[in-house]
């Protein structure tokens, strides 16, 4: 039967509405990652003021987000196909993405103005430089590893500033180009090994990302056949920059604070490499014919589906199905099946692997199941 003109535009008109609403929907669902930026206003709060608000950032990170974990518990839903498709392309989730790199800089340079002050006693002291390195781990890092996936030039950009805000722009190469095509192998650094502690695998991790970042350009330099040793190196200008950075601090601050910049930097990169070191521990690929390794899937990354830790890092937890699909923006990462599960949020897990008995004792009966199949 022939659909009448006015039948027409009023199934037009309704199909409008619903898409409108559920636009709004999500708009209001994107406002839900602005959890993330409790984290910069308490850190504001520390350098504002003296005493134990000094180490609000520490208390709200590794105190009130454990609990509130364990009592609101997780939340595996995913975002349906037409949701996901408008959610992508809703500016909204960029912005409150792209907010935090002029906000992660302002709190860097005010860092420098307050950590010098020498009417601070050594508490009030300790307790900024932990609130900086907190910054610098879950801003400077975390947001620069989801900006470096994208393909723009403008986010790309971004997300080198954030890791010059942690002297870490060697990330930038490593990670793209090498954690995830050596994910779950002996070859990644990032990767940690069954039985190892956290406190080796931070020795190891620094050290050889370091290692692999130069040798991924020097193969890339070779094969273009460029000079090695030339301003063209990618990996030369990043050391430069932040040379310049590290210059520019002690010319205008003076030496005690490029030492105290140091110090949050450090605990920046280990709190990074502490969540590398949740992410993929005791997870290894199969060798295929006895070379090549079984292709990346969704068991190869511990997931967590703990809600707040989700907003707060801009969905990072849900880091099984980022190895599958990198180039997938945060808002619309899912929980799949096939992931190994950790059995609390990033910042309890964190803590746990800081006591490694118990950290084995936890995780190494998580893996027992799958452990034969996963070593490589």
């Amino acid at each position: 039967a022939r659909i009448s003109a006015s039948s027409k535009f009023s199934i037009l008109t309704t199909t409008r509405a619903a898409i409108g609403q559920a636009h709004t929907s999500l708009q209001w669902r994107a406002l839900k990652y602005a959890a993330a930026f409790i984290l910069p206003a308490f850190t504001a709060l520390s350098f504002s003021f003296s005493g134990w608000l000094t180490w609000l950032p520490v208390a709200f990170g590794f105190v009130f987000l454990p609990v509130m974990e364990f009592v609101l518990g997780e939340n595996p839903a995913n975002l349906g196909k037409a949701e996901a498709a408008l959610a992508e392309k809703d500016p909204l989730y960029d912005f409150l993405l792209y907010l935090t790199a002029p906000v992660q800089w302002a709190l860097l340079i005010w860092f420098f103005t307050v950590i010098g002050d020498s009417s601070a006693t050594v508490t009030d002291m300790l307790g900024r430089i932990f609130s900086m390195g907190i910054m610098c781990g879950v801003y400077g890092i975390n947001v620069a590893h989801e900006l470096g996936h994208r393909p723009g030039k403008t986010e790309q950009l971004l997300s080198k500033a954030m890791l010059l805000s942690s002297l870490y722009m060697h990330f930038f190469i490593e990670h793209n180009r090498g954690h995830h095509r050596n994910v779950a192998t002996p070859e990644d650094p990032a990767t940690a090994r069954r039985g190892e502690s956290i406190y080796r695998f931070w020795v190891r991790t620094v050290v050889c990302s370091v290692r692999s970042a130069w040798q991924i350009v020097a193969r890339e330099r070779a094969r273009k056949r460029l000079p090695l040793w030339s301003p063209g190196n990618e990996f030369l200008q990043y050391i430069a920059i932040e040379a310049v950075l590290c210059t520019a601090i002690l010319w205008w601050f003076g030496p005690w604070v490029l030492l105290w910049f140091f110090c949050a930097a450090l605990m920046g990169i280990l709190l990074l490499e502490s969540v590398n070191y949740i992410e993929h521990y005791g997870l290894m690929r199969r060798k295929r014919d006895g070379a090549l390794y079984e292709d990346v899937n969704p068991g190869h990354s511990w997931n967590s589906d703990y809600v707040l830790g989700r907003l707060v890092l801009f969905e990072l937890t849900r880091h099984s199905d980022h190895h599958t699909f990198p180039a997938r923006h945060y808002q619309c990462l899912e929980s799949v099946q096939g992931a190994q599960q950790l059995p609390a949020g990033y910042p309890a897990m964190i803590l746990l692997s800081f006591v490694p008995p118990l950290w084995f004792r936890v995780m190494d009966a998580r893996l027992q199941p799958s452990a034969e199949n996963r070593r490589g």
